[in-house]
């Protein structure tokens, strides 16, 4: 047979090559280039004699290298694959004949001519052209060199006068399926038709250029170009482009800041815009004058629709009662039961379920979690709904999404006019924040009754509605209003418009003091509280200063996280502000602790005196109430339940914490004014409902519900002893 020749033939090709020829000395080969054939220095392909034999560099050789490829391996080989060349010839055939019965009837719908085969597509001898080009890679390094030469048989084809890489590749890019001859070393085995067809895919990503050049010799040169591909990378994958509608937005090479906000654009937060107005007869209405005639109307405007709704649903159940009693039905009569409901014990289950998630006992917390939720809604009594936004946060702790959900509620945009409904209602219900911005603002009006300059430093300003009063009252002092500055403070918000907000704040109290025609200039900073240092509040000469900060102080970082905690950094920095007088309003409150049972106990009684003040004063069907106690309660309590570390802003402390805080901070207390605490004792009497508490002790202003004291105000100096 023809094979027979080509395997002696490849046997002998084989013995000229060495396995110490191309391994020995690596260095040997750091100058290989392919390059344009007129190149001096360069390996060529060219034709070699049969004589030619491979060249060993001194003291390179190797007993074990010569038995691996001598002449009994090569037969053994040879032998294999004349035994299983006839066979995958064969299957060749019957593939090709099959492939070409299965593809004529698709040629023939479209209507075209399938192109005939050859006789034979593939002989099953297939016999060696009369000669077979050799080639050799010469590559010198020095006064090393190497010559690695394929010698075929005794007859060569003279080289073509190029010699190029291109005609050595032609050879693969022939189709092998309409070839009568096939060069031997192709098919050597079938995975070699595979392997033509992985060499023109692969070809597809060859760069346009014909000259590849390979130096390994240069290092340095190889590192700078492989440097060079990796900046060209980064910059075609930092050219980030965000479609916002109808623009777009290019960012190039972004720093690892970058990435986190483009990591928050992700989420697809829209941009929040409110066409409302800043002032109306609804701001006017709550923030001006608010008197004792406008809650008492507002109590009992909600007392009048509660008690027509209890008399719609009674006459509807009666009703419903009295058809029932008047079927004829027998079937009834045995399914008739009482309708009283069970009663569960909500804060015992909770508490068992807080242990129960604390354990990471989760089949328990699961049943009881599902206990509650059967007796638990957010339009029930005050203890189910208290129950419903507990259970949220042990699911969320359960899951570990607490801090995911707590974004998310923060991120939630509230319009300004929607909040004042909510802030009348509170007004309204309970006198927590009537009597703190009275306390407040009769304070800084003795202060500042003979000042010229007024400069107040508002460190949670929020939407400001404490400011409209005050600026109305300084208009109507006898030696005319002083110039009045206000600094809004807050934390920036998520999204797009960090500063939003506050400088929507700032404008409506604008508006007002241009109403009141009092001199004023304002500016808003959103930024961290303890990043804000005494060169960024502007301070003039001549100013008499009032910092005031009511029940923000909670959401500053403490010693549990950090030993240099904001909460001090910002004590410092207002006692570095020298001010006349330090306003402090404070959540009187245990649950800042890092043990989370404990915490969570605290936290059930601290909200629980709160749904149960607005369960007592607030009828259920208030689309307010859910707002308050949804949006604000709700997220103040997931924080402090589902979420941990700097994650976790809800941390209170007590009136007594804080007084030892303020004065290791270099601050002295000042006592509490009678005249200010007798009116503000007279209003919570007058107005509102009798379980309200408000007290003093140790210099602050104490206000609760039923014996428990929720908030504490208190005015401080700085030491300057």
């Amino acid at each position: 047979m023809g094979l027979d020749s080509s395997m002696s033939e490849i046997s002998g090709l084989l013995n000229g090559l060495s396995y110490d020829d191309l391994y020995t000395n690596h260095n040997s080969l750091s100058s290989i280039r392919f390059d344009a054939p007129h190149a001096t220095n360069s390996a060529q392909i060219v034709p070699v004699p049969p004589s030619t034999s491979v060249s060993h560099p001194s003291g390179s050789e190797n007993p074990e290298d010569y038995e691996i490829i001598s002449d009994i391996a090569i037969d053994y080989i040879s032998r294999i694959m004349e035994e299983d060349i006839d066979e995958k010839v064969s299957l060749y055939q019957e593939e090709s004949a099959a492939l070409h019965d299965a593809a004529k009837p698709f040629y023939d719908i479209l209507g075209q001519k399938y192109p005939s085969l050859p006789n034979s597509c593939l002989p099953r001898s297939v016999s060696l052209p009369d000669t077979v080009p050799v080639y050799s890679i010469e590559s010198t390094n020095g006064t090393n060199s190497q010559a690695v030469s394929l010698d075929h048989s005794a007859q060569s084809l003279p080289s073509s006068s190029s010699g190029s890489f291109s005609n050595f590749t032609e050879s693969f890019e022939e189709p092998l399926i309409t070839s009568t001859k096939v060069p031997e070393f192709l098919i050597e085995s079938l995975p070699a038709w595979n392997f033509r067809r992985g060499f023109e895919e692969a070809q597809k990503f060859l760069p346009s250029n014909e000259k590849l050049s390979i130096d390994l010799e240069s290092n340095s040169r190889e590192n700078h170009k492989n440097q060079e591909l990796k900046t060209l990378n980064q910059e075609l994958k930092s050219e980030i482009m965000i479609n916002f509608g109808s623009r777009v937005r290019k960012y190039q090479n972004p720093d690892r800041h970058d990435l986190d906000l483009l990591e928050n654009r992700r989420n697809k937060q829209s941009a929040f815009y409110s066409d409302e107005p800043l002032r109306s007869e609804m701001f006017d209405l709550v923030l001006l004058n608010p008197n004792e005639k406008k809650a008492t109307d507002l109590l009992s405007r909600m007392k009048q629709e509660s008690s027509r709704k209890s008399q719609t649903n009674t006459s509807k159940s009666s009703s419903s009662s009295s058809s029932s009693s008047l079927n004829p039905n027998p079937k009834s009569k045995g399914k008739k039961q009482t309708n009283k409901k069970e009663v569960i014990d909500l804060r015992s289950l909770l508490i068992h379920c807080a242990q129960a998630v604390a354990t990471d006992d989760r089949r328990t917390a699961f049943e009881l979690l599902k206990q509650i939720r059967n007796h638990s809604s957010l339009d029930g009594d005050g203890s189910q709904r208290l129950a419903f936004c507990f259970a949220d946060g042990l699911e969320a702790r359960l899951a570990g999404t607490g801090s995911q959900l707590y974004k998310q509620l923060v991120a939630k945009r509230t319009t300004a006019t929607d909040m004042l409904k909510a802030y009348h209602l509170y007004l309204a219900a309970c006198p927590f924040k009537k009597v703190s911005h009275f306390f407040s603002n009769q304070t800084i009006l003795n202060v500042a009754e003979k000042a010229s300059k007024v400069h107040i430093i508002d460190f949670g300003i929020y939407f400001g509605f404490q400011w409209p009063c005050l600026i109305q009252r300084l208009s109507r002092r006898e030696n005319g209003p002083p110039k009045l500055r206000i600094t809004g403070i807050d934390v920036p918000q998520p999204g797009f418009r960090p500063t939003e907000r506050v400088e929507e704040t700032g404008r409506r109290l604008q508006d007002y003091a241009k109403i009141f025609e009092v001199p004023f200039e304002y500016q808003g900073i959103a930024s961290k509280w303890d990043s804000i240092k005494v060169s960024d509040l502007n301070i003039e000469k001549d100013e008499v200063i009032i910092v005031n900060c009511l029940y923000r102080f909670r959401n500053l970082i403490d010693e549990t996280v950090a030993a240099d905690s904001p909460r001090n950094q910002v004590l410092n920095t207002i006692r570095e502000l020298n001010p006349n007088i330090f306003i402090h309003g404070i959540v009187n409150g245990s649950y800042s602790v890092p043990f989370f049972i404990t915490r969570f106990r605290e936290a059930l009684f601290h909200f629980s005196s709160l749904f149960d003040m607005l369960e007592t004063t607030v009828p259920r069907e208030n689309e307010q109430r859910l707002l308050i106690e949804r949006d604000l309660f709700g997220r103040e309590a997931l924080n402090v339940i589902a979420c941990e570390g700097c994650e976790r802003v809800e941390r209170p402390e007590t009136y007594k914490q804080w007084q030892v805080r303020n004065l290791r901070a270099g601050f002295m207390q000042m006592g509490l004014n009678e005249e200010i605490m007798k009116k503000a004792k007279e209003k919570v009497k007058a107005i509102y409902h009798k379980d309200f508490v408000i007290d003093e002790d140790c210099n602050w202003l104490l206000q609760g519900w039923k014996g428990r004291i929720i908030y504490a105000v208190s005015t401080w100096k700085p030491n300057n002893k």
